[in-house]
């Protein structure tokens, strides 16, 4: 049996997990995202955390087939470099294939976040069958993993389906990113925990505003149909451009469940310009917040069919 580490490296915590040939995670850890350090420093921390992974894992060295690392973009994966992410503000071309690499004797593949993602939705989870379709995270940030003809949609430098900073509604105001009323400013769980906190006037997490609204509060729920709406917007965006069969919605924002997809649903059966777009299949992730690590190492186990 071969293995593989993924390590999915987010704003707020790093996943590193032993994944093997089947997609079966058999350890895995999370550390937080430390963003007070130097890149280099976090880096380290998890060269340390695949190195306990390994060891508690009992994987050998032989057995190893590679570390795959997700990571969000922009980034270079031709070239192992995280760019510049806006929610890694400091991490700037830091080469991190050559870091990690300098510990490990083994294959090491970087790839945008929610690509990983896709194609562990296709290897092992909500689109196996389907040949064209994306895979959208809401997460800390918002991004898309965009699967045609059974391929990975990469382009130049590996930075294809970055939708978080689609210009959705520029009366939200700024971004990150200098544009203003990009999706990720509106409908990330950053952005979600920021806007309820305004409204409700005390600091919220967005985990606290997912409990708020299951618990029937008015103002939340009326803030959320709002962000729902701008989700929907955005998934007729990528229906209209890339004609997938399907959408699979994944990360801690898509715990809100049946009504955000409901919504989306209804948004897209409206507003989708081919009347096939209309009926899209609109799901929830099968993977939940295991998809990034799982599509990490899912890098080493398809090296030929994702280059």
């Amino acid at each position: 049996m071969n293995y593989a580490i993924g390590v999915d490296i987010g704003g707020t915590k790093v996943a590193v997990a032993a994944v093997d040939e089947q997609g079966t995670i058999i350890c895995q850890s999370v550390i937080p995202t430390n963003l007070q350090i130097p890149p280099e420093a976090m880096i380290a921390e998890i060269q340390q955390e695949i190195s306990r992974i390994i060891e508690k894992s009992g994987v050998l060295v032989d057995q190893l087939t590679g570390i795959g690392i997700g990571a969000p973009g922009p980034l270079d994966s031709r070239n192992g470099l995280i760019s510049c992410p806006p929610n890694l503000q400091t991490w700037v071309d830091i080469p991190i294939r050559e870091l990690i690499g300098r510990s490990f004797p083994v294959p090491i593949l970087l790839e945008n976040d929610a690509n990983a993602a896709a194609l562990a939705e296709k290897w092992i989870g909500a689109a196996t069958e389907n040949e064209n379709f994306i895979y959208i995270t809401v997460s800390t940030g918002i991004g898309a993993g965009i699967i045609t003809e059974g391929q990975l949609l990469k382009g130049l430098k590996g930075n294809a389906g970055d939708i978080g900073h689609m210009v959705v509604d520029p009366s939200y105001g700024e971004c990150v990113c200098g544009q203003s009323g990009c999706l990720e400013s509106i409908a990330s769980g950053t952005a979600i925990a920021k806007r309820a906190s305004e409204i409700l006037g005390e600091k919220l997490t967005a985990k606290e505003v997912f409990h708020l609204y299951q618990e029937g509060n008015p103002r939340i729920i009326e803030y959320m149909q709002e962000v729902f709406k701008v989700l929907g917007v955005a998934a007729v965006n990528m229906i209209n451009t890339f004609d997938p069969e399907k959408l699979v919605i994944g990360g801690g924002v898509s715990e809100f469940g049946e009504p955000m997809f409901d919504s989306i649903r209804q948004y897209v059966q409206r507003y989708a310009l081919n009347p096939t777009g209309r009926k899209t299949e609109i799901v929830s992730a099968k993977l939940g917040q295991q998809a990034g690590v799982i599509g990490a190492a899912a890098l080493c186990f398809h090296i030929e069919s994702f280059k």
